[in-house]
């Protein structure tokens, strides 16, 4: 984990203005910088970034954040990838806290992976180009795939020499550690000596969301059925098969614009397509596809376009993944290339043009194709056909999260069609399983809370009526009073507290309930007393990048305050013109004891009720009591705040 110190350097130094302006191009228009918005296509800028709030906002398609955000959101980084390119854009040394000897270790290995596989990748490049072993054999042989130049720098595709040893002694040279060469599968030791792994092979690097060399993929060119075709990198701290998709990082910029990520198998297909001007194009290896490769699509688009070998073990392939891509609500197409051929051999076939028509004209969906694949293979024995339907009905259950409704009813809708069922026993069958799956969730779960000795105290939900409902939903003043807090925390009250201080013995920890609704709003002020005891200085930067998605978007939207005095007001007005800034201390004022007043409107709302409710004139006498020590209080609350109460 990151240090809060760190992360405290690295926001210190953080510039809105230049760190967005390193990707577009913006313009200073009053206080703010306007400039066209990166994440939807736009003639007129609406995409405004304010350094004063150290946010940006587009007006157009609605998206805000601040630097770390912007990141995230544009490069499809992490929270700690966002921190790290920042960190290392303003050379801040990273220092790690809470971690294990045993997790320092690995980080430390992990980071000397990435240096090992940097030092290899330039190797390997450097031979394919300049050495005549490379050009004769492994460049002449990209060419003759029909691979330009600038597509195999750009993928930074190599050569590793025949020679038993060539990488392993530079390497070594380069006092490598031995045993953490031979854990990035780069190197092997046999009788005693270290050799290269990858020897006569073209070389495939494989790049993380950021860039770095996670491992590589090595392709024989010598006919020797003895030997696997590909190589690829063993799992160690860096390399996870499971989470990698090839050219992702070339892809990230083309899927986000098409929205559509078009999937294949091999290496060899994504460098051929991109190259063709293709670019939102991303391969599995050849594997069945995995929950985090399918949220790492889901991280570009929802829509995602399978394209593989018409033959049979293609068709079984692209249907692996499917239950899993429709759980992660992903709108899974399929198109199957003809004539035996593979997306590498097909865009070179019949052209950019025609394949890009191809893959528009010929996209079957998922669910409906598997759905034929299956009767095919059924034919008329009935038995085979119970299976279909059990099947197809197993597969639309896993469509089960509440925006994709429609899209399960009709699916239900044209495979019963198909099937030749009446659509309310699929229907029927459809929610059977869904029933089972929730059903062994809460088995699950049961056994783990039993396991853990958990119990957990379940709360009557209560049935609010229009009045009270009215007066449990008043978030607007909440999110003011939680703006002064963060905006004017550390300014003075008095002469011995702090704002916030003063908030604090207005309004304890364990009241915020009672005061607040939103609970993301009572954790995040929890956070701060929390930081405050420790000596810290919260304020609306710490928590617009915090660690959690949750308090960095709650923060941008208390913040987000669309009314300020124009700097022009000064040209027509004589005198100052007091900010919000001057007058701190009202607002401060105001917005704890409006939440005061309305605690105490709550308690004469259900004061009121339990009037209503009760048939004793002793209770009726105390009640009513109670009735007017709550009105005065209103009243004299009121008179502080300069309002009226009408009655």
């Amino acid at each position: 984990m990151i240090s809060q110190n760190t992360i405290q350097q690295i926001l210190s130094r953080i510039d809105i203005v230049e760190i967005i302006g390193s990707f577009i191009k913006l313009k200073k228009r009053g206080t703010n910088y306007l400039g066209l918005c990166p994440f939807h296509n736009e003639k007129s800028p609406s995409f405004t970034v304010s350094p004063a709030k150290e946010i940006y906002k587009c007006f157009g398609c609605g998206r805000s954040g601040n630097s770390i955000g912007f990141l995230m959101e544009h490069e499809k980084y992490s929270y700690v990838e966002a921190l790290r390119w920042l960190a290392q854009k303003y050379n801040v040394e990273i220092e790690e806290t809470e971690t294990t000897p045993e997790q320092k270790l690995q980080q430390l290995s992990a980071d000397s992976l990435y240096i090992i596989n940097g030092f290899a990748q330039k190797f390997f490049s450097d031979h394919l180009f300049n050495s005549e072993e490379g050009r004769d054999i492994g460049l002449s042989y990209l060419k003759e795939r029909g691979f330009r130049e600038e597509v195999i720098k750009k993928f930074q595709i190599g050569f590793n020499p025949e020679a038993r040893d060539s990488f392993a002694k530079a390497a070594i040279n380069a006092q490598y550690n031995i045993e953490l060469l031979q854990k990035s599968g780069l190197v092997a030791v046999r009788d005693e000596r270290p050799v290269d792994n990858y020897r006569g092979r073209i070389i495939f690097p494989v790049h993380n969301q950021s860039g770095k060399v996670l491992g590589f993929g090595a392709r024989i060119l010598k006919t020797n059925d003895k030997a696997p075709k590909y190589i690829n990198t063993p799992e160690n701290e860096i390399y996870v098969k499971s989470k990698i998709l090839y050219g992702s990082y070339f892809a990230r910029m083309a899927i986000d614009k098409a929205d559509e990520c078009l999937l294949v198998e091999g290496y060899t297909d994504v460098v051929s397509l991109h190259q063709a001007g293709i670019e939102n194009v991303v391969a599995s290896g050849g594997t069945s596809l995995t929950p985090d490769q399918l949220r790492l699509v889901k991280k570009y688009t929802n829509n995602l376009t399978i394209i593989y070998d018409g033959d049979s073990a293609g068709i079984k392939a692209a249907l692996r993944g499917l239950d899993l891509a429709l759980e992660e609500s992903l709108n899974v197409k399929l198109v199957l290339i003809p004539d035996r051929e593979d997306p590498d051999s097909y865009v070179n076939k019949v052209g950019p043009a025609a394949f890009t028509q191809f893959i528009a004209e010929n996209k079957k969906d998922f669910i409906l194709f598997q759905l034929g694949v299956m009767l095919q293979d059924a034919g008329t024995d009935s038995n085979k056909k119970s299976a279909v339907v059990n099947q197809v009905a197993e597969t639309i259950s896993k469509i089960n999260k509440a925006e994709d409704f429609t899209k399960q009813q009709d699916y239900i809708k044209q495979c019963a069609e198909l099937l030749k069922i009446e659509e309310s026993g699929l229907h029927a069958l459809v929610n059977k399983f869904i029933r089972e799956k929730i059903t062994k969730e809460e088995t699950r779960v049961n056994r783990e809370v039993a396991g853990n000795q958990l119990t957990e105290n379940r709360q009557p939900v209560e049935i609010e009526d229009d009045a009270a409902a009215l007066l449990n939903k008043d978030e607007p003043h909440e999110r003011a009073m939680v703006r002064s807090l963060l905006e004017f925390g550390l300014k003075p009250w008095n002469g011995e507290q702090r704002v916030a201080d003063h908030v604090f013995t207005e309004i304890e920890v364990n009241q915020l309930e009672e005061l607040i609704d939103n609970k993301n709003l009572i954790a995040l002020l929890k956070i701060y007393k929390t930081w405050y005891d420790e000596g810290l200085e919260p304020t609306a930067k710490t928590f617009l990048y915090h660690e959690d998605n949750i308090m960095r978007s709650l923060a941008m939207a208390v913040m987000d305050y669309n009314y300020e005095i124009s700097p022009n007001w000064k040209d027509v007005y004589e005198g100052k013109i007091e900010s919000r800034e001057d007058l701190y201390k009202e607002e401060v004022f105001s917005t704890l004891n409006y939440l005061k007043l309305r605690k105490i409107k709550r308690l004469i709302y259900e004061n009121q009720r339990d009037l209503e409710k009760t048939q004793s004139s002793e209770e009726q006498m105390v009640l009513l009591q109670i009735h007017q020590h709550l009105k005065q209080m209103e009243i004299d609350l009121t008179r502080k705040l300069g309002t009226v109460i009408f009655r």
